[in-house]
């Protein structure tokens, strides 16, 4: 199946730049595409998943290993079905289901995305603030200040390319798998008891709760939104052959990505059941008690060390996925495609700030309460990205050949409605139990109804869309740069008037030059320059000293110079902030076209000289031709 011709692909810095063609051997193929599952998978040992693995291990010993388990098969299965879709289709979930629903839904089906990954980021943040503490002794709120730091650490490696950035998160699972083999020798816990574990049972209310968390810790919304892009890294042959290859070794990459989330989530939990259950201490659900209490019970110095450089690497690893799961996000859903830095900024404040304040006005006692909060809201967030998404890859006239059978389709259809009952089952408990507590509760009802309701609609309309005639909406492109447009009746635009931006340097005579070729002798030329003096900022037009009537003299010379060639030329001088002025007197001067020689410097140079090309290029209404100097 081709991408259609007007879509934009996901993650388009790093599209198809992973060579899969022409790989001989089975271990050769395997390399080539192995590497987006185990991004995805760290988001599977995220600190929000260690909340939730010592919050169950403590309380319930090894009983709930077997909801890890049944997590790890669900993940397994919906992150195939999002890397087939992605392979398949050439789309990513938020693009298809931009294509599919109108926009109402898809803004709300956004809305929701974006709190799942804030949610996830708040667990990322508190993770990072903890392991500085633990390591270093640092206040949380200091901790969660340095993680803003953090939002530079993807814009840095991306320039190194898609497979640097899954080195790198290779080596941090590796980090991560290997303080917990260590961990499980200074334990040694019994087999026999880990066995029992994978019997299911939920003892009471309480381990529902953690169970739910559990699953919403494991199998993550956003994961599903960014394993849809990330297999279209891999540069595929696009015959039926190519494709079949490339679900297959996706698969494998997966089995194996989350195996290792599986061991490193059950290693945690056996932690904390072989630690701290086994001792009475069953209330531990803070990280930062798991920690203190893990030399004295284990008798190694080493044990609370190796967990805090564990979750640090966790927190880190996760931050990374995060932000590439809220590009691919915002740019499918809203086509809207935003600065980098700017997109990672905004994520991590929706995160910090809630942390920051909770901490602040809570204390730091509720960390572990807060990470656990995340995980459920997590889990809350599941229903709305799997159902569209076992939907799509359904569709036999858009997945074609590809479409997944039958028996797939009952064992997604199983995962969603087991994560959909026990959510609503969590909600039904969570609001009687805050009605009860709550000082109006009649207000309170209303809003709480009125939430719930709006977001069961939502889920029945999406789970029921498929099965009822389908309205013929106005197509928009589920990409940020839009339809490909005909070339069929193109007008021809001859410039009457052009303004040259004049600096009295080496750039004049190239901006006039390129300027004289747009318009010939038919066209009138406007010279600007801008006087920039102290004077001229505060005095504008009404300055008289020698640096004005200096330019002016300049100015007057160019004018004649290109009278005495035949071009009807005259000039005006601006005063004060050249991105104001030049662009005023554009605009008031009806100019056709401005042309512009460019700076000359970028990056930090920008923050202290300016970018007057930018500034003026977004203020005027006309096209804007800008000249640079090969020097």
């Amino acid at each position: 199946m081709k991408q259609p011709p007007y879509s934009k692909q996901s993650l388009s810095e790093v599209h198809g730049s992973v060579q899969t063609q022409n790989k001989k051997g089975f271990w050769r193929k395997l390399l080539a595409f192995s590497g987006p599952a185990y991004l995805i998978s760290v988001g599977y040992m995220d600190p929000g998943n260690w909340a939730t693995d010592i919050a169950g291990g403590s309380q319930f010993g090894y009983s709930l290993i077997w909801v890890l388990l049944m997590s790890n098969l669900m993940a397994l299965l919906l992150q195939s079905l999002s890397a087939r879709l992605g392979i398949v289709r050439g789309m990513d979930l938020a693009q298809v289901s931009r294509e599919s629903y109108p926009p109402v839904v898809n803004i709300c089906l956004y809305i929701l995305a974006e709190i799942a990954i804030a949610a996830c980021d708040l667990a990322e943040v508190l993770g990072m603030a903890i392991g500085l503490q633990l390591l270093f002794g640092l206040p949380l709120l200091t901790g969660v200040g340095i993680s803003v730091a953090d939002t530079l650490l993807l814009l840095f490696l991306q320039k190194f390319g898609v497979r640097k950035i899954e080195s790198l998160i290779l080596g941090l699972v590796f980090i991560i798998g290997l303080a917990f083999l260590a961990e499980m020798f200074f334990v040694k816990p019994l087999i026999a008891d880990i066995a029992k574990g994978f019997i299911p049972s939920i003892p009471n209310h309480a381990a529902l709760y953690i169970a739910i968390g559990i699953i919403g810790a494991t199998v993550m919304p956003h994961n599903l939104y960014l394993h849809s892009a990330l297999v279209q890294t891999r540069k595929l042959d696009n015959g039926e052959k190519g494709i079949r290859s490339a679900i297959k070794y996706n698969l494998i990459d997966s089995s194996i990505a989350l195996n290792v989330a599986f061991f490193v989530n059950a290693a945690i939990l056996v932690l904390a059941a072989s630690t701290f259950f086994k001792n009475g201490l069953f209330q531990v659900a803070d990280i930062q008690d798991a920690h203190q209490f893990l030399a004295p019970l284990i008798g190694n110095k080493w044990a609370p060390t190796l967990f805090a450089i564990a979750l640090i690497a966790a927190g880190q690893s996760s931050t990374i996925t995060g932000t590439l799961a809220g590009q691919v996000v915002m740019e499918g859903y809203l086509n809207l495609r935003i600065q980098p830095w700017l997109r990672r900024l905004l994520t991590r404040l929706m995160a910090v700030i809630p942390a920051f304040l909770t901490i602040y006005l809570m204390g730091e006692q509720v960390t572990g309460k807060l990470l656990i909060f995340s995980q459920v809201i997590l889990s809350l967030q599941l229903g709305f990205a799997i159902v569209p998404l076992i939907h799509f890859v359904s569709d036999k006239t858009k997945m074609g050949v590809f479409a997944i059978g039958k028996i797939i389709k009952i064992l997604a259809w199983l995962c969603a409605a087991l994560i959909i009952l026990l959510n609503i089952n969590l909600v039904y408990s969570e609001i009687t139990e805050k009605m009860t507590q709550a000082g109006n509760p009649i207000g309170t009802s209303i809003l709480v109804f009125i939430a719930s309701a709006g977001l069961l609609s939502l889920l029945l309309y999406i789970i029921f869309r498929p099965f009822f005639p389908k309205k013929r909406l106005h197509k928009k492109s589920p990409i940020p740069h839009g339809f490909v447009n005909h070339f069929d009746h193109m007008k021809h635009h001859s410039y009457q008037k052009i303004a040259v931006a004049i600096d009295f340097s080496k750039m004049d005579i190239l901006n006039m030059e390129h300027a004289i070729a747009q318009g010939g002798k038919n066209a009138e030329y406007l010279l600007i320059h801008v006087v920039e003096t102290a004077g001229a900022q505060i005095f504008g037009s009404d300055i008289e000293d020698h640096e004005t009537e200096s330019d002016r003299k300049n100015m007057q010379q160019y004018a004649d110079m290109l009278l005495q060639k035949g071009y009807r030329t005259s000039f005006i001088l601006g005063f004060g902030n050249p991105k104001s002025s030049i662009s005023n007197i554009v605009n008031e001067s009806k100019a056709d076209l401005l042309v512009m020689g460019a700076h000359g410097h970028k990056g930090f140079k920008d923050i202290i000289f300016g970018t007057t090309v930018d500034a003026v290029r977004h203020r005027v209404q006309v096209p804007v031709f800008i000249v640079k100097t090969n020097d």
